[in-house]
């Protein structure tokens, strides 16, 4: 087979074309440190980079929705203390303010003190998240969620909406709690019954917490009522207790009173004492907490503090209107232990989120690491390797174009010379 000199000067022309095609690419991958240039270098290697990288980026972006959600319910926790503080504040001075040895006086500042403690807890409640929304206002979170109205009253203009951001493809997360909840309700599986006096008693008694021997019972039970009866010379007072629930009403017969005795409450385990002397018509009502009417505060923790400072701000100097405010102090301090076992169940939940968001951190972490040494092993080249490879092919490329120059240099017509 006879090969042309110009066949022969295009093999070679090509092979180091070649050559110089394989060093560009190498030179390429030591610059950019990867061996994917191109998908043409290795369409299986590069449809399988571009997966990593969409992983990658969902992994960084599922970090970053953790990241907000941590620092989202840190500042709820943070607020969620200062609202305990501020209600064990209030819960001190109602104590106080059941001294007898108090005048009107006396009282007037504690209501002083009550309402600084209101507005500090308002300023919490319409406390900003991180982000510059408010924490408390649910799905609303652009508006002020608790304000005041004309009548003094603090109202709730938020939702029950609960924000929540994806953290994981299988995992969501609340990133915070509407303000209905936090201020406005009480958990019933923590709540005490609360016992209140009817607005017309006259006489001088004094109903006591509430004792439950079955706090499932309490909290979903029936509403009770005991009304006394004075009646005959000498006066002998009874009491009956009446019973509502969905089947109706049923009233218990009379009952001899004896002051500081238990009065049993149905069948639920519950009962309370009422020390003091009851007048005629005189009444008492037992509610489980989520059913208590707004007159009384109802599960509203602004209402029941100002309902306390209504109370300790009008005079009692009688007998009649000392245990009107004796009663009024006692469903406040309710009311308040009630308002901070919900903060507590709160927050719970809030820390519950906070340590779950943590322990996704940490697997978010270690799936990112994995999920890049994976996309480096695929993509990222041997730095010595090529460095090598590239070396020994540049050497390559000049001595095949070294010899090129000499072969093309070569005639027949040197040799019939010589």
């Amino acid at each position: 087979m006879r090969i042309s000199t110009s066949q022969y000067l295009s093999m070679n022309v090509q092979s180091m074309d070649n050559q110089q095609s394989e060093l560009s690419q190498l030179y390429g991958e030591i610059s950019s440190g990867t061996n994917l240039t191109t998908p043409a270098d290795n369409p299986l290697g590069a449809a399988q980079a571009v997966q990593l990288s969409m992983q990658g980026a969902t992994l960084s972006q599922y970090s970053t929705n953790q990241s907000s959600a941590l620092t989202a319910l840190g500042s709820e926790d943070s607020t969620l203390s200062s609202v305990t503080q501020a209600l064990q504040s209030v819960n001190t001075q109602l104590l106080s303010a059941g001294d007898a040895t108090l005048n009107d006086t006396n009282r007037s500042a504690i209501a002083a003190t009550l309402q600084q403690l209101n507005t500090t807890l308002m300023t919490l409640a319409n406390t900003k998240s991180p982000s510059g929304g408010y924490l408390f206002g649910g799905f609303q979170s652009a508006s002020q969620p608790f304000t005041q109205n004309s009548a003094g009253t603090v109202v709730y203009n938020g939702d029950n909406g609960i924000s929540s951001t994806e953290i994981s493809s299988t995992t969501s997360i609340a990133t915070g709690d509407s303000g209905a909840a936090v201020f406005m309700s009480v958990t019933p599986e923590t709540a005490s019954p609360v016992a209140y006096a009817a607005a017309g008693n006259t006489g001088t008694a004094i109903v006591g917490a509430v004792s439950t021997t079955n706090a499932v019972a309490s909290a979903s039970g029936d509403t009770y009522g005991i009304t006394f009866s004075v009646t005959g010379t000498p006066a002998v007072t009874t009491y009956t207790v009446s019973d509502t629930n969905s089947a109706g009403t049923t009233t218990s017969a009379a009952q001899p009173f004896t002051a500081g005795s238990a009065i049993t409450l149905g069948t639920s385990g519950q009962s309370v004492t009422v020390t003091g002397v009851p007048a005629n018509g005189d009444a008492f009502t037992v509610q489980p907490a989520t059913q208590v009417p707004a007159s009384q505060g109802g599960t509203n923790i602004f209402s029941t503090i100002q309902n306390m400072i209504t109370a300790l701000q009008t005079p009692a100097d009688t007998p009649t209107t000392a245990a009107a405010l004796t009663n009024t102090l006692n469903v406040g301090l309710t009311q308040v232990q009630n308002a901070l076992s919900n903060i507590t169940t709160v927050q719970a939940t809030v820390g519950g989120r906070e340590q779950q968001l943590q322990a996704m951190q940490t697997v978010n972490q270690s799936e990112s690491l994995q999920n890049t040494n994976s996309l480096a092993d695929l993509t990222s080249i041997d730095l010595p390797s090529t460095i090598s490879k590239y070396t020994q092919t540049q050497y390559s490329l000049q001595a095949s174009q070294e010899a090129f120059v000499q072969v093309q240099q070569m005639s027949l017509f040197q040799y019939l010379n010589q």
